[in-house]
């Protein structure tokens, strides 16, 4: 049976795909569609949502259609779904120019980032690197990068939770052949692994693990996926990661909103309570009996939260 194309990412929905060149490559993108909203898309606050690994857009659908008031966007991130698949460039400055490029190629000077995962390492980067484009950062189970570091070197559960898949996918073209074969059955139990058993049991989960692994088969994304964990590791063995993690070790000047779904196996609370030393002022929440997928586990919470953090930081027009 033939690899997947990148177009089955392109679902529809209240939503358009489209095609935007930032930072030398081409991504894809999907923008909500606002129901009786004349105002020309440049004419509303941008909001860039970035999701995490081994996802794509897809995961940000619930935030697509209850986020109101703003221009929002989903994108596939470098090497993903239907977005160009460069050899590299999975270093986070690299991938916070990514975000910069957007942001202007969508025809703004400024937005507010929400990320999960590595899509929050994104924003925690690009909010370091690029200062005047990033209005505030919303996150889902992503704790500023020298917490989460420092927590998974000293704290025995935390490691334990973190570091055997991390380090398993240093490994060339095995996890990528692991990540894939089966009908990328893998995928679905990394998934499973850090999902509370409610989404689990539920018709959203069996849509989008449908969804994910068919995503994942597309040529070079499993690939490209692997490259953030192996950078993310690699690099502090190297100047790059040390520059890069000194760039990074200052307080956040803008706001910040931390979500962690209370029943979280791969992200645990320590690193987000060493957050609070990078983001003094930023609020934290926990959502309710959701795991590591916050925004689709708990979607009303992480909706309702959201909507109260744009008010509250309302993105430059």
């Amino acid at each position: 049976m033939p690899p997947p194309d990148p177009s089955v990412t392109r679902i529809s929905g209240p939503w358009r795909h489209l095609d935007v060149h930032a930072n030398g490559i081409r991504f894809h993108v999907v923008e909500a569609h606002q129901d009786g909203d004349d105002q020309p898309a440049t004419d509303r606050p941008l909001v860039i949502l970035l999701h995490g690994f081994g996802s794509f857009w897809w995961s940000w659908r619930h935030q697509l259609r209850g986020l109101t008031g703003a221009r929002v966007v989903a994108v596939d991130l470098r090497g993903y779904g239907a977005s160009d698949k460069p050899p590299r460039g999975y270093d986070g400055w690299t991938l916070a120019g990514d975000t910069g490029g957007l942001i202007r190629a969508l025809g703004h000077t400024s937005a507010t980032l929400v990320g999960h995962a590595d899509g929050g390492l994104v924003c925690w980067a690009t909010s370091v690197l690029h200062p005047r484009l990033v209005r505030a950062i919303a996150l889902v189970s992503s704790p500023h990068p020298s917490a989460l570091r420092r927590a998974a070197l000293t704290r025995r559960d935390q490691g334990r939770a973190l570091l055997p898949s991390l380090l398993a996918y240093q490994v060339p073209m095995w996890p990528e052949r692991a990540l894939t074969r089966h009908d990328a059955d893998d995928l679905e139990t990394v998934v499973r692994r850090r999902a509370s058993g409610k989404w689990q049991a539920s018709e959203d989960f069996a849509e989008t693990i449908t969804h994910l692994r068919r995503a994942i088969q597309i040529p070079g994304a499993a690939h490209c996926a692997l490259e953030y964990q192996r950078w993310a590791v690699r690099s502090q063995l190297r100047g790059e990661g040390r520059r890069f993690m000194k760039q990074m070790n200052r307080p956040l000047g803008i706001p910040m909103l931390h979500m962690r779904g209370e029943a979280d196996p791969y992200v645990l609370s320590a690193p987000v309570e060493r957050t609070q030393r990078y983001a003094p002022h930023g609020r934290f929440v926990s959502l309710a009996a959701a795991g590591h997928y916050g925004h689709e586990e708990a979607p009303e919470q992480v909706n309702d939260h959201l909507m109260r953090f744009l008010a509250a930081n309302p993105p430059v027009r």
